[in-house]
């Protein structure tokens, strides 16, 4: 692959609803570009986008591909991003490094809860946006109806059809560019006459479209008031204008089947024309030793400040790390030495490479703008900076709070060993993803955004050579007191030596919100002073594993205010001893509950589903603290019992038909019920018991 300036560059994210047909439509343009001979299918696990082992099984996108398209003396860096909400840090991270966001959706379904994700984080980044209606020829496709739903969806944009459909669902068979009035069939290379039967509707969309056009332009909106109309080069620009402004927020509309490679040479086309060059965009960072927010201002330069943000690292047994990046200033050669000042180190960028899905193309320079790969890194991971003398960080995206969790038990001794370092590295590579040893139930934990997300990750670590065996995590109980209760407990032992002989006399207090306290009230030398530590170091030692359930003991006041030693017997372990088990005692005397973690969920789902969704808070013991509408969705603000959400996700996706989403934050810990509290302690001690 030959090296592109930056005016030759153009980098878009191709984000949408998991279906929407985005990978079958980066087939299309390789296809168009001459870089396939034949068009791949996503059923057939053969398309250039999807060639992960897992998403050629599950026949999905699992993770954001790099697909380079050469055409018309330009390379456009398309990311093919995944539609699953629950893989929001590659959809962020795609569009993070784009200049433009195409947003495919589906000609049948209209707007989904993808469409809506990927659309705010266009907007948060302010990025100007494309539609693609995709699937044109499906049973029951209707560009009318999606348009609606668009319009109705996003009520702050306007929507201009730039190309309209000839015929739909089977007898979909080309498109109407709507600026020259010319008909283009099948991939549409070549023009032809409109026909008749279309020619009141593409005059109604033409003259919307020169409207969006004068707009974008003082000059034009000027000559448009006065003469009312604008000659072809004028409507040209300004509609390339009006696209490449998000502030405008208007929306160019084009119209395609993927898999059939209908209306796709249009699209490829405006990828050049109505996405802007990368050097236009500002990027903020963090200079070095200052959390002050400053800008890399456009244009970029190639003479400038190194600047390149990392937004991919894959892993693999065989070729290492391939870590992903974008270069928002200056220009890297291969084998340079560049800097990570997160890790604060210096990486040597042996071969920089182009990729296009699996397939790897040596290059020997990258120029500002472009999206490039590096192998074997190692200590750069996603969301770092690379820079050269100027020290400073590109400002990263927030990730959302992970939602599904698995308990993980390696099989092997070889697995147990090599396990934290592939969760490690695995975690560092996705943002989204979290594992961490919990000390409440000592587990392993791994985090993410749902199922899918999760058991791609254990996939993954699989096949890096660590076999897991998951389970659901126990919920992290504490236990407490609710009442002072006093004890006396006598330790004595003799043996036919030197004996033991500890007493201690011990109450337990509630303490709400203080943790744990120890506090000594013995007088008139009843207990030496020596042995008091030894009461205390007897009662932390049955704090982690609690007295009634195996869960970690909080907020209890422990006072020793009385008791009796033996000249000779008494030592340090006895008073332990007395202590543990006075404190035991006293703890079973003092009302003792479980107490659990309650959480600040907030559920948007459509208003319809709103009826369902109350009604099964309920059934989870959720408390609703307030609704608000934005847009077409409800958003259910609830607090609930972290026990009844642990598999949330997947009852959402089935409650809602995947429109539902949510997010979910630890708020505070309550008292159990006393019938689920049973439950919890009959499952301990049967546990132990066993």
């Amino acid at each position: 692959m030959r090296e592109y300036l930056s005016e030759k560059l153009r980098n878009v994210a191709l984000v949408g609803h998991q279906g929407c047909g985005k990978t079958s439509l980066v087939e299309a343009l390789l296809f168009n570009t001459g870089k396939l001979t034949r068009m791949g299918r996503v059923e057939d696990g053969s398309t250039v986008s999807d060639w992960d082992e897992d998403e050629k099984s599950r026949g999905i996108s699992l993770s954001t591909s790099l697909i380079p398209l050469e055409y018309d003396d330009h390379k456009v860096n398309v990311l093919d991003a995944p539609g699953s909400s629950e893989f929001q840090g590659e959809i962020k991270n795609a569009i993070r490094v784009a200049d433009a966001v195409i947003v495919v959706v589906d000609a049948v379904s209209g707007v989904e809860v993808g469409t809506e994700l990927a659309w705010e984080y266009a907007k948060t980044y302010l990025q100007p946006i494309i539609v693609v209606i995709n699937k044109m020829d499906r049973e029951n496709a209707d560009f009318d109806r999606t348009m609606d739903s668009l319009r109705a969806t996003f009520t702050d944009y306007k929507f201009v059809p730039v190309m309209l459909p000839i015929g739909k669902e089977a007898d979909f068979r080309g498109v109407i560019n709507v600026q020259t009035q010319k008909a283009y069939y099948d991939v549409g290379r070549e023009r032809s006459d409109l026909p008749a039967e279309y020619q009141e509707e593409v005059e109604e969309a033409h003259r919307f479209l020169v409207e969006a056009a004068a707009e974008a332009d003082d000059n034009y909106i000027e000559k448009y008031f006065s003469t009312g109309e604008l000659d072809a080069e004028e409507i040209r620009d300004g509609m390339r204008k009006a696209a490449r402004n998000h502030e405008l927020n208007t929306v160019p509309v084009f119209v395609t089947s993927g898999t059939r490679n209908i209306g796709t040479y249009p699209l490829m086309e405006a990828l050049i024309v109505y996405t802007s060059a990368p050097t236009d965009r500002r990027v903020g960072i963090h200079r070095e030793g200052s959390e002050e927010l400053t800008y890399l201002t456009a244009p970029q330069r190639e003479d400038g400040p190194l600047a390149a943000y990392v937004f991919k690292t894959t892993t693999d047994k065989y070729v290492g790390t391939l870590t992903y990046f974008r270069i928002f200033s200056g220009m890297m050669t291969g084998g340079s030495t560049y800097h990570n000042p997160k890790s604060g180190v210096d990486e040597r960028f042996n071969q920089l490479l182009d990729v296009r899905g699996k397939e790897t193309i040596p290059v020997e320079k990258l120029h500002v703008g472009d999206i490039g790969v590096v192998a074997k890194l190692t200590k750069t991971k996603t969301g770092d900076t690379i820079c050269g003398k100027d020290r400073f960080t590109i400002v990263t995206p927030e990730f959302p709070e992970p939602l599904y969790a698995v308990a993980l038990t390696p099989r092997t001794q070889a697995d147990s060993a090599k396990m934290g370092v592939i969760l490690t590295s695995l975690c560092e590579a996705d943002p989204t993803l979290r594992w961490r040893q919990d000390v409440d139930t000592k587990q392993v934990i791994l985090e993410g955004m749902g199922e899918i997300h999760v058991s791609l990750a254990i996939s993954r670590a699989e096949r890096l050579g660590v076999g897991m065996d998951t389970h659901l995590p126990k919920v992290p109980y504490k236990e407490t007191v609710t009442k002072t209760a006093s004890t006396t407990y006598r330790h004595k032992k003799q043996t036919g030596g030197a004996g033991q002989f500890g007493e201690v006399s011990l109450r337990v207090e509630p303490n709400p919100g203080g943790g744990f306290t120890y506090e000594t009230q013995i007088v008139g030398g009843a207990i030496s002073h020596s042995f008091l530590p030894s009461i205390e170091k007897g009662i932390v030692s049955v704090l982690e594993g609690g007295v009634i359930a195996g869960y970690p003991i909080v907020d209890v006041r422990a006072v020793a205010f009385d008791g009796k030693e033996h000249p000779v017997d008494s030592k340090d372990i006895a008073f332990q001893i007395a202590g543990r088990e006075a404190f035991k005692e006293a703890f079973m005397d003092g009302g003792p509950v479980l107490l659990e973690p309650i959480m600040n969920v907030q559920i948007a789902v459509p208003e319809a589903m709103m009826g369902d969704i109350m009604g099964d808070l309920n059934t989870r013991r959720g408390r609703v603290q307030g609704m608000d509408t934005v847009g077409m969705k409800t958003v259910i603000n609830a607090q609930v019992p972290l026990a009844e959400m642990l598999r949330y996700s997947n009852d959402l996706r089935s409650m809602t038909g995947g429109r539902g989403i949510y997010t979910l934050t630890f708020s505070h810990y309550e008292k159990v019920p006393s019938n689920l509290a049973e439950e919890v302690i009959k499952a301990h001690k049967a546990e132990t018991a066993g």
